[in-house]
């Protein structure tokens, strides 16, 4: 009869590193801040929808910002705002007009 003992799991490598994020999957690629911060070249956007409350969080300079209105902040790909509407519409024509593609986000 053969000994079968459990040998105890090895220690999974940390999703995230110091200055470096995982890519999904089981590749081992990461991307970098910078490199993230460079996606896109300065042709690629997004739209995110926010509360009145998240945008005060958001942009403090803001004054006089109506509460309980859902809002429209437009982008770029490393995060910087580009421009904050109430409406999803608006926040594609400030895309178009800076001629942005705009990326879907999840």
């Amino acid at each position: 009869m053969q000994n079968t003992r459990k040998r105890p799991n090895a220690k999974r490598p940390s999703a995230r590193r110091a200055g470096t994020i995982r890519a999904i999957g089981h590749r081992k690629s990461f991307v970098t801040e910078l490199e993230l911060a460079r996606l896109g070249d300065g042709q690629v956007a997004y739209i995110k929808s926010m509360t009145s409350a998240e945008a005060r969080r958001m942009f403090p300079s803001i004054k006089g910002l109506p509460r309980g209105i859902d809002l429209f902040a437009l982008h770029a790909a490393d995060g910087t705002p580009i421009a904050l509407t109430d409406s999803r519409q608006a926040a594609v024509g400030h895309a178009l007009d800076g001629e942005l593609e705009i990326a879907s986000v999840h």
